[in-house]
């Protein structure tokens, strides 16, 4: 814990890009997803990646390099949907444990590699805790506005479960991300809490909330000023938004909250938004320009990127950031 904050005094962290789109591009099949293992299992699993940390572990192993080898100090863990309550689309709630456990191992072997390499510049392993799909604070039900399709407490259960996993494969850092829903963050939170209480460790835990749209708020409703205060009672290690927006429209909520906190800023801006096909266009060369603007700013300790983007990407974000001074803590 101490050589993560350690590395924060002396330089702008860089995180790795998206997990998702590196996929994409494998164009894996049905079978592929499946495996040996899972070849008669009766649901399809097409689309479930974080399945891929135990059917195609090559290829997750492949990414996460790629990444380090572009300049990432911390790599995200294949488990964005890693939850019981996330699982249950797949029928494989029963899985959680092992998913989160394998995925947080695979990234662990290789980041001991690329610091074995350079031990000067340690890399580390961010678990990924995703929202869910699922939100505790609005009803699904336009028709029934107190419905509640998942409650406080069982999102504190399943994120138990993912973080205990997490920590048992090797996470040096938990990451709660994507956040859209402050309750579903905070019983991940509580979660956390938790277990450190009853391990009696200590982990550095990372925020980064998600502004949906051009209203510059969170789904739930929240500012971005908002949501840090609902958040700054828990100690952590840095707050920050990621995805839904392009670095350029994300700006203006990092400035929101920079000089309003101790805990160290982080974003992973996705690469633009989306054209008509879902597709991101924007050139690693275009989002550094914008990024660039952070650091010119002092808004930053934690850089990377969230959907579309690749290590070519993080790459040239990686070069920008070594130019820079980190904000202040």
């Amino acid at each position: 814990m101490s050589e993560i904050y350690k590395a924060l005094q002396e330089r702008i962290l860089v995180l790795d890009g998206a997990m998702g789109t590196m996929l994409q591009a494998y164009k894996f099949t049905e079978e592929d997803f499946r495996g040996e293992r899972f070849k008669d299992y009766p649901s399809p699993l097409q689309g479930n990646n974080d399945l891929l940390s135990i059917t195609q572990p090559e290829a997750i192993k492949t990414i996460h390099a790629k990444y380090f080898e572009a300049g990432a100090d911390i790599i995200e863990t294949n488990t964005f949907s890693g939850t019981t309550i996330a699982m249950a689309d797949y029928q494989m709630e029963d899985l959680v444990y092992e998913l989160n456990y394998q995925s947080a191992k695979i990234a662990k072997e290789v980041a001991n590699q690329f610091t074995a390499k350079e031990p000067h510049k340690p890399r580390f392993v961010a678990g990924s805790i995703g929202p869910t799909n699922r939100t505790a604070s609005m009803s699904p039900d336009v028709n029934d506005p107190g419905f509640r399709a998942v409650t406080f407490d069982q999102l504190r259960i399943a994120y138990k479960q993912q973080v205990e996993a997490l920590l048992d494969g090797g996470a040096d850092i938990l990451l709660v991300e994507t956040v859209f829903d402050t309750l579903n963050a905070k019983a991940a939170l509580f979660a956390i809490e938790e277990v450190k209480t009853a391990r009696n460790i200590e982990v550095p835990t990372m925020l980064s909330g998600t502004i949906t749209d051009a209203s510059g708020r969170t789904l739930s409703g929240q500012t971005a000023e908002a949501f840090l205060i609902s958040v700054s009672h828990i100690p952590l290690l840095s707050v920050g938004f990621n995805c839904a927006l392009g670095a350029n429209l994300l700006q203006p909520h990092l400035e929101a909250i920079a000089n309003k906190t101790d805990f160290a800023i982080s974003a992973h801006p996705n690469a633009g938004l989306p054209n008509a096909f879902g597709e991101y266009d924007e050139s690693p060369e275009e989002m550094g320009e914008q990024i660039e603007e952070y650091l010119k700013k002092d808004l930053i300790n934690i850089i990377g990127g969230c959907c579309g983007t690749s290590p070519e990407h993080i790459k040239v974000i990686s070069n920008l950031a070594s130019k820079y001074k980190p904000r202040k803590l």
